[in-house]
């Protein structure tokens, strides 16, 4: 039965026998992968009063770790470096003006390999560089090593893509609608993140719910004769802070706590940006509803090792800064809950773990060959409760700046954003959770320390 692909009537109509063809003992895995999901931007946070009910009741059935941080803050470095098993200095990307070589392997190359049918969708953001993503999004897909999928441009890219003739599926979409003027007038009216007016598209063309139905459509005619892996790749929470008009019916009226030390804009307009940033979270939060009871249905929910995380964090503000690629840590950490077969339930773990480790992690439950010059390690240990922590520090770096991390101190060297380029950055995060204060100076065994781990 290899190959096959049923419809959903013969599914629905044969469902157990369907299932039961399938001798694969390997779990199925679902990666929810959003964009720019800062770390504390969830109900896990009770004082912001983010509402993500669905990630609450995944972490209940697996692990939550508190500490968890990307090997770089930006899109295309950061899922090479998911897609290598590298850390960010041999990663092959060392920034959004370069594309994933082709030529490199990858993880999903590895699980196509070892048998999974290898399904991706939204934005992959492996081929930055080059802006063509064809009309059916499945440009390089094949050699990547997706058996099937659809790529399509983040926010920026598409509106710089196709403004005049679509380069990925999404534009495309939106032009054979008659939509994508529109879009492209909204987009050009979006000069920085106070612009928190609702888009003038439906629900059904925003890119979240197109990349979520996406995702359920490649689901849906995956084979059932062998275990899948599929990557769904929202383009939110990223900016610009584009919402649709039931989803700000939903978010206004709801306080947030300000961000730390900005001088930019009023209380007000921090607060719009706050609910918009939130109201895709929640937008988020509802598709992973939707894929949890689409697996149960499916009766794959204990079957499914699923991840929910993020590319990199947004800074919203805080320090005067917006977006990423900077070393804090609401740039450089996410969420990270995972569950599945074999996960120990209800835990909460707080040693500094990095999302470079999923990759390893794919490859040990997908019983796939280890990728040449990996610097990934299997989190499985963890997972299922034989270890308490995984590694003694965690790195994330970009450009020229790097940091490392043991859990409560951090130091980031060669930042430019620091006194001088040459100055040392080091902060207590349990003392000091906004990192305002450097205490390098006062440490500097601390600094010696860490300095090796970089």
């Amino acid at each position: 039965m290899s190959g096959v692909t049923f419809t959903r009537r013969q599914v629905l109509a044969a469902g157990p026998a369907i299932l039961a063809a399938r001798s694969d003992p390997r779990p199925n895995i679902l990666l929810f992968f959003p964009d720019q999901w800062r770390h504390d931007w969830t109900s896990f946070t009770p004082r912001l009063g983010v509402r993500t009910p669905h990630l609450a009741a995944l972490a209940e059935r697996g692990v939550r770790f508190t500490n968890a941080i990307v090997p770089s803050p930006l899109c295309a470095p950061s899922r090479a470096c998911l897609a290598s098993g590298r850390e960010y200095s041999s990663c092959g990307v060392a920034s959004n003006r370069f594309d994933y070589p082709v030529e490199q392997p990858t993880m999903y190359r590895r699980l196509r390999d070892a048998g999974y049918h290898v399904m991706g969708c939204g934005k992959l953001d492996l081929h930055k560089k080059t802006l063509d993503w064809g009309l059916d999004g499945r440009r390089l897909l094949a050699e990547w090593g997706f058996s099937d999928g659809i790529d399509n441009a983040g926010k920026r890219d598409a509106i710089a893509s196709g403004a005049v003739e679509p380069k990925d599926p999404y534009m495309a979409l939106l032009h054979e609608q008659g939509l994508a003027r529109a879009h492209v007038e909204d987009f050009r009216k979006r000069k920085d993140y106070s612009a928190t007016f609702p888009t003038p598209l439906p629900n059904s063309a925003y890119c979240d719910n197109w990349v979520g139905e996406n995702g359920l459509k490649l689901l849906e005619r995956a084979p059932r004769a062998k275990p899948w892996f599929l990557a769904v790749n929202f383009t939110g929470p990223h900016e610009p802070m584009d919402i649709t008009v039931s989803m700000e019916r939903e978010c206004r009226g709801h306080a947030f706590p300000q961000p730390f030390e900005n001088t930019q804009f009023d209380a007000a307009t921090h607060t719009a940006i706050r609910q918009n940033y939130s109201a895709m979270v929640e937008n988020l939060d509802g598709w992973l509803g939707r894929y949890l009871d689409t697996l149960r249905s499916r009766g794959e929910l204990d079957k499914t090792l699923i991840v929910v995380s993020s590319d990199h964090g947004e800074m919203l503000g805080d320090h005067n800064r917006w977006a990423k690629s900077v070393p804090w840590q609401p740039s450089i950490g996410v969420p990270l809950v995972i569950a599945g077969p074999g996960v120990k339930r209800g835990r909460s773990i707080d040693a500094p773990v990095t999302t470079l480790d999923l990759t390893a992690t794919f490859l040990d439950y997908g019983r796939g060959s280890s990728l040449p010059q990996q610097n990934s390690l299997s989190m499985r240990p963890l997972l299922e409760g034989r270890a308490k922590r995984l590694r003694t520090h965690v790195r994330s770096g970009l450009g020229s700046w790097r940091c490392a991390s043991d859990g409560r101190y951090k130091l980031v060297r060669g930042f430019a954003g620091a006194a001088s380029a040459a100055s040392d950055l080091l902060f207590d995060l349990r003392d000091d959770a906004v990192e305002s204060r450097n205490i390098a100076d006062r440490s500097p065994e601390i600094v010696r320390d860490l300095a090796a781990r970089l």
